[in-house]
């Protein structure tokens, strides 16, 4: 097998200039005699039905020899001392096997192996938001019996090159973990481990709160879209004001630190926040920091796909994530070798975005979104009707994750359901209404209220007006006496958007705008 890490070594390189507070080491590879990736510790959990992959290091040239149960592989590390093969593909495996490797006298084990369905679990907080602090946060992690779920906790690191191992732990769905889990892996792994009778499923949850796209993205990646110059600008600037404010960052935490400590003296309470160290700010805002910490050392895990939460910090810049997504999409499955493996994401949920002067950030992010399903077998969870205005962090994460699932379980796993709420086909002029036809509307619309609020309709001003929509059967019949000629109709085009409008298996419309001809 060529061994994909070395292409990665040698095409991903820095990703724009080096500046002062950036001084991030790599990995040091020690010259040990027989090392795994850091993902194959005791517990891990193997990709069935697919070749399985291993890789690690050893001395330089030495023979390697890998065994899962009764299939065995051979390969040499090469000069840097770098190895990686493919054991046969497998069904699933329910309880624990060992994975060996040996070279030369010394020997690897890893226990209690299990093989099945393994997701990479990626994107920014609310990706990364915990079970415990989820809607019954506590019950569901009290009641959490799923020996078979694992989760594997990537390290975050900002790092300026690829990294080229990662070291975690795999822990099972007890109490005595689970609550650590990403909530949304963790319940869409339980929808999926379930529907498919127990096969084990695992999370290699790469996620980071407050993370812009392009930190996950790899430099070669960027230079494919037409934006790398305006993020190059961008964090240039962002570098030279935290620069200046470093300056200062000495005196603001001395300061600090003796108010804290006089506070204490004196038996008062101190709620005053510590500084923030601008050095630590800009090192985790560097574009494709979290890919070189934190995705590149993933590489060529075999898995069955991806789930992705982010774009909240994106949302001042939405065109330039209509590019950016779909680049990420096709660079990663690019990189991990194994086809148009599944992507599944979470479109934004309805949030009042205070910061937000347009009042349409958050749309305008969300109409990218769901311009990214063109790109091959991705799907996506709309969240419109879950979201909580006052808090960009939903503590809803069961229904995110059950969404997630229904997409799963009706592309991936073959399990046929409705996935998806209603969705916007085509409109028709009548007289003065509009009738409006929608996909995933088997059996009828439904109207939560009548008439329905989120629809908005404009003429040839361009100034979009309150539309009165009703539902009947399966239309919408728009209408609006301020607006004789429509030409555009939106719908839910705002931060935190009223919606109404679901179908009959509970999943609520898909946000759009059209243009009509």
């Amino acid at each position: 097998m060529h061994h994909p890490r070395c292409t990665l070594r040698s095409t991903v390189g820095r990703c724009f200039v080096a500046l002062p507070l950036l001084l991030i080491a790599a990995v040091a590879l020690h010259a040990e005699p027989l090392r795994l990736s850091g993902l194959f510790t005791d517990g891990v959990v193997l990709q069935r039905d697919k070749p399985i992959r291993v890789w690690g290091w050893a001395e330089p040239g030495a023979e390697v020899t890998v065994s899962l149960q009764d299939t065995t592989s051979r390969t040499h590390a090469g000069a840097d001392g770098a190895w990686g093969l493919e054991l046969p593909a497998r069904a699933a495996v329910r309880a624990g096997i060992e994975l060996s490797a040996r070279s030369q006298g010394n020997e690897v084990r890893v226990r209690d192996v299990l093989v099945g369905e393994v997701w990479l679990c990626s994107g920014q907080s609310n990706m990364e938001w915990m079970v415990s602090q989820s809607d019954q946060g506590d019950e569901e992690v009290s009641s959490a019996r799923f020996p078979h779920i694992r989760h594997f906790r990537v390290p975050k690191l900002a790092a300026e090159t690829p990294q080229a191992d990662v070291r975690g732990v795999w822990r099972p769905a007890v109490p005595e973990h689970v609550g650590a889990f990403t909530g949304v892996g963790f319940f869409f792994a339980r929808e999926v481990h379930l529907a498919l009778e127990g096969v084990p499923v695992g999370l290699i949850n790469a996620s980071w709160g407050g993370k812009m796209i392009e930190v996950f993205l790899p430099p070669t990646a960027i230079a494919r879209t037409p934006h790398g110059p305006a993020i190059e600008r961008r964090w240039l600037a962002e570098t030279a004001e935290m620069n200046a404010r470093q300056v200062d960052y000495p005196r603001l935490l001395d300061e600090w630190t003796r108010a804290r400590t006089l506070a204490r003296e004196r038996g008062e309470s101190f709620a005053r926040a510590r500084p923030s160290n601008p050095a630590e700010i800009l090192a985790q805002h560097r574009p494709c920091c979290a890919f070189n910490g934190m995705i590149a050392p993933l590489v060529p895990c075999s898995i069955r796909g991806t789930l992705w939460y982010q774009g909240e910090h994106n949302i001042s810049r939405p065109a330039e994530y209509l590019t950016l997504f779909p680049a990420l999409i096709h660079d990663w499955r690019e990189r991990f070798g194994q086809g148009e493996t599944p992507f599944y994401f979470v479109q934004l949920s309805a949030y009042s975005a205070p910061m937000d002067k347009s009042r349409i950030g958050f749309a305008e992010l969300r109409d990218a979104q769901t311009r990214t399903l063109a790109v091959p077998a991705t799907g996506m969870a709309v969240t419109i009707d879950i979201g909580t205005p006052d808090n960009v962090h939903p503590r809803n994460k069961q229904d995110v994750g059950r969404r997630l699932a229904r997409l799963a379980k009706a592309h991936t796993y073959g399990l046929g359901g409705e996935f998806s709420g209603p969705t916007f086909q085509s409109a028709a002029r009548q007289g003065d209404t509009l009738q409006l036809t929608f996909a995933h509307a088997d059996g009828g619309l439904v109207a939560r209220q009548q008439p329905l609020p989120g629809f908005e309709v404009a003429g040839d001003d361009g100034v979009f007006r309150t539309a009165v929509a009703q539902v009947e059967g399966s239309l919408v019949k728009l209408s609006a006496a301020a607006v004789p000629e429509p030409r555009q109709i939106r719908y839910a085009w705002s931060n935190a958007p009223e919606t109404a409008l679901f179908n009959r298996s509970g999943l609520p419309a898909v946000p759009f705008r059209t243009v009509l001809p």
